[in-house]
């Protein structure tokens, strides 16, 4: 990872950012007692000086997410250093997290459910929290999404030897919603494994924004960037389903991936016009049709920002951002057909037919009164309808610069005021250019434009398997035999005297190799080998990743002493049920609530369920014995009865709690 303390531009951002972020928690717990004491006093002097605060806090509240969202629309910080006169591509901030230590939690595992010196894991364990200790300050760069992803695949190895179904480790996961700020505190590896993939699309989206949008080769590895970061998006949106932040909620990273592809079009069409626009008939028409493809796709983000229950938590500067570019691509989409309408007329060596096939294309119909080839014939025709063409643009760019001044954040931003003012200007001087005597004698309304792309924009699924890594706990033995779901016993000596004859059994299966076929008068069965042991070491080496080819080869070394062997049992019968988890979408219903629960000791009260819609910034009630954190999550209670309790719907098996 890069150094924390290094004074980068983005490095003091994310700094900023966690700062804000514990600020917004102080506030956010003063507000949870401030609640918690009005719902609890009757005197009426406490319950006015605690309105009173709590509107302090909610104000309080207000401003930091005010000072978070400006955070998340510091964009020029992640554009390329070269001088470009581009609009900003938007990024998306880093979540936040506070340092876990796996050391204890485990150690005592190993020791306890794999019998191992837990001491001899001491380096792996470093290793593992080195490597997440690095993914909080990844560089912005291949380097960093690949170390991202290396941690992403070394937690799956780390969920299924350390966390099992049935009970929690005790490892406390934070991390911090990336637009309120709000903390999430769960004991569920699936909280971290959902955010270090939220983080990598995260970075894809910053490696985009700081391409050389100057350059071919630039604009192509921004929008492979950012059908990237969509694609790891999509990928959390289906396979995390119910996740208790609001940046990874369904309806959130639906409204993200839109916008990760719309920049991913716009950058297309910077690659259509990069080398500079030709004034001929044909390049026009297809520069039209790209570019009112970016106009409706920014439109489908805006809309989609303005939804419930987005539209409380996107930064309000985003969809203004998304308004501007739709307004302002709509006015380039006239402008070009204006250009078409107005400088080119019909030759007598020019094809007719392809000119008025391509006219025609551009409009869903012709304004009422015209044709396409009479339109490219007619001179008066075309003057008029260019100039219906350039008023509507000239009406896009004025509300483009209209709604870019009424956001502050915006207005402070000078490459979009200059990029919005010089595409006005010359909507203006192009319309000032032609004939003015007509003007009060035309009525024709210019159509809206049909878009039109021959380039395909969709996502780019993550490519786990290109990042070889390697478990760190490889030591402790296949992973498909050696895991969490499975308990085994203690490793047992088996003692062979010289001279016993055969070994009266035989082996079976890959690594590690299982007893099959034990003959119960044999030494080995006396002494308590079992039917479906493993072999997990002979004289004193390590077996458990040999085969059953080389575990007979160091018992025949062996023979002309006396044969001493390790074996385990698998206590388990039965294959452990799947996680129930609501973070995976198998077999499971895909709704995003936050549900607050109350748990007793002795009973579960199902009456008791929090609204459907909460308030910005929710921090959930108090449990019944102590302060719950974002959401309060049944868990079982250590020491309660084994009775059997009617559970209710939102009660999970065993002693498992949701991720959310």
């Amino acid at each position: 990872g890069c150094n924390p303390l290094a004074e980068t531009g983005r490095s003091k951002l994310q700094n900023q950012r966690a700062v804000l972020n514990q600020q917004i928690l102080r506030a956010v717990r003063m507000r949870a007692g401030a609640e918690n004491l009005l719902r609890a006093t009757t005197n009426n002097k406490v319950r006015e000086q605690v309105l009173l605060e709590l509107s302090f806090v909610n104000s309080d509240l207000q401003i930091l997410k005010e000072e978070l969202e400006g955070l998340n629309i510091s964009v020029e910080v992640y554009q390329n250093a070269e001088e470009t006169f581009s609009i900003p591509l938007v990024p998306l901030g880093l979540k936040e997290t506070k340092e876990v230590d796996f050391t204890l939690p485990l150690k005592d595992f190993i020791l306890e459910h794999y019998s191992e010196d837990s001491s001899e894991y001491e380096d792996e364990i470093a290793d593992l929290m080195d490597l997440r200790q690095a993914c909080r300050t990844p560089s912005r760069d291949q380097a960093g999404i690949e170390m991202l992803i290396s941690y992403f695949l070394q937690l799956g190895y780390v969920e299924n030897r350390f966390f099992p179904p049935t009970r929690h480790m005790g490892v406390l996961f934070t991390w911090y919603d990336s637009f309120t700020g709000v903390p999430v505190c769960q004991q569920n590896l699936l909280l971290e494994k959902a955010s270090i993939l939220f983080n990598i699309g995260a970075l894809y989206t910053q490696i985009g924004t700081r391409c050389n949008r100057q350059t071919q080769e630039g604009l192509e590895n921004a929008v492979d960037a950012f059908q990237k970061a969509a694609g790891v998006l999509s990928y959390l949106k289906e396979t995390f389903t119910h996740t208790p932040s609001y940046d990874m909620s369904p309806a959130m990273l639906n409204v993200l991936v839109k916008m990760m592809l719309a920049q991913a079009r716009e950058c297309v069409f910077e690659q259509t016009g990069l080398s500079g626009i030709r004034n001929e008939f044909f390049t026009l028409v297809k520069m039209t049709q790209e570019v009112a493809k970016v106009g409706e796709v920014y439109v489908l983000l805006d809309t989609a920002m303005n939804q419930e229950p987005v539209k409380e938590n996107i930064p309000y500067s985003w969809s203004k951002l998304a308004q501007i570019k739709s307004d302002h691509y709509k006015a380039l989409a006239h402008y070009f057909i204006a250009t078409i309408l107005c400088d080119h007329e019909l030759q007598p060596g020019d094809d007719e037919d392809q000119q008025e096939k391509a006219l025609s294309q551009l409009y869903d119909h012709m304004p009422e009164g015209l044709i396409a080839l009479a339109v490219l014939k007619d001179k008066v025709h075309r003057k008029q309808l260019g100039k219906a063409h350039l008023r509507r643009a000239i009406v896009y760019h004025e509300e483009a610069l209209r709604v870019c001044g009424l956001c502050k954040k915006l207005r402070n931003i000078d490459v979009l005021q200059e990029v919005l003012t010089a595409a006005h200007k010359r909507s203006l001087l192009k319309y000032a250019q032609q004939e003015t005597e007509d003007d009060f004698l035309s009525l024709i309304q210019a159509p809206d434009v049909l878009p039109k792309t021959e380039h395909k924009i969709e996502t780019i699924p993550p490519q786990f398997s290109k990042v070889k890594v390697k478990d760190f706990f490889h030591k402790l033995g296949p992973l498909t035999v050696f895991s969490a779901k499975q308990r085994w016993t203690a490793p047992r000596t088996i003692r062979i005297p010289q001279g016993a004859g055969g070994l009266g059994f035989h082996l079976k299966g890959g690594s590690p190799a299982q007893i099959y076929c034990l003959d119960p008068a044999c030494p080995a069965a006396s002494l308590g080998l079992k039917e479906g042991d493993y072999v997990v070491s002979v004289g004193g080496v390590d077996c458990k990743w040999l085969g059953v080819n080389e575990v007979l080869a160091k018992l025949r070394s062996v023979e002309e002493q006396p044969l001493e062997m390790e074996v385990v049992s698998c206590q388990d019968t039965a294959a452990s049920l799947h996680s129930k988890s609501a973070t995976y979408s198998v077999g499971m219903q895909k709704t995003y609530s936050l549900i607050c629960l109350a748990m007793d000791e002795d009973k579960i009260d199902q009456t008791k369920k929090a609204p459907l819609k909460l308030p910005f910034l929710s921090w959930g009630t108090k449990n019944r014995q102590k302060a719950a954190s974002t959401l309060c999550l049944p868990s079982a209670v250590a020491g309660s009865s084994q009775t059997k309790k009617k559970l209710s719907p939102f009660t999970l098996l065993n002693t498992e709690s949701s991720l959310y």
